[in-house]
């Protein structure tokens, strides 16, 4: 007995083929770029001959380089430092400069009182956790230093929204301790050169501070702020104007129109 075929299901019913889905293409790094990277990753940091030319030539520049914090006492400079977390120091000058002809000392800003500090800093970022800090520090200045700022880096570090690099600030700006302040600046310009190489801020001070000529340490932390933040910036690095670029081992070097 033959059996008969099975007949054919209409073209509208049958089920599609699913169609292979294709994978989205991979840029590939271009040579140039693998090779940046390649040479980036095997680099060292300069001598120490190198070190001392670098800061010789900062010094040369500007002797006497400043924060740009504005501050009028070691209290002002503590509340400036912890507000500009995240922030500019423009940013944070446009907003204290009417606060501080105000409030110059943990009793007057115990005084004003939390809301009306946050109408001040409102133009800051994370302006109300930092308000609140500003606040309890200042509650703790009171209570624990007879409303004087401490002169010792633990001491500062309890203090509410105060970490290592705002009590460095503090400790070198108050009361003159070469202390290395590492912040975004410091940190990448360390890398960059390198001077010293690190994968947090507390590795690149340490690696600093060993290098660092000590007629230098004084100074050091804001010529590498302002070289950060007006020459070897973040995306952009003005290396056709850098008075360091021969001893820099950064690569490729930037020019005018990249």
């Amino acid at each position: 007995m033959t059996r008969k075929p099975l007949p054919k299901k209409p073209a509208s019913s049958r089920r599609a083929e699913p169609k292979p889905v294709k994978k989205p293409a991979v840029k590939k790094a271009t040579t140039k770029n693998t090779a940046a990277k390649k040479s980036r990753a095997r680099i060292k940091p300069i001598e120490s001959a190198s070190v001392e030319e670098v800061f010789r030539r900062f010094h040369k520049i500007e002797p006497e380089p400043k924060g740009e914090l504005e501050h009028v006492n070691a209290y002002t400079l503590l509340v400036a430092v912890v507000l500009s977390a995240q922030a500019t120091d423009a940013g944070v000058n446009k907003a204290t400069r009417a606060l501080f002809k105000r409030v110059d000392t943990p009793k007057k800003m115990i005084a004003l009182g939390e809301e009306k500090l946050r109408d001040y800093i409102k133009t800051i970022g994370l302006f109300r956790t930092k308000a609140k800090n500003v606040m309890a520090l200042s509650e703790a200045l009171i209570r624990d230093h007879k409303s004087e700022v401490p002169d010792d880096r633990d001491a500062l570090q309890k203090l509410p929204g105060v970490g290592r690099k705002t009590a460095n600030v503090v400790l070198n700006m108050a009361f003159g301790h070469p202390t290395m302040a590492v912040d975004t600046h410091v940190f990448r310009v360390s890398n960059r050169i390198p001077l010293a190489l690190g994968k947090t801020p507390e590795q690149v001070e340490a690696g600093l501070e060993k290098i660092i000529p000590v007629a230098y340490g004084m100074h050091a932390h804001h010529w590498l702020i302002l070289h950060g933040r007006y020459l070897c910036k973040a995306r952009k690095p003005e290396c056709w104007r850098c008075p360091i670029a021969d001893l820099c081992r950064f690569e490729p070097k930037s020019q005018p129109n990249d």
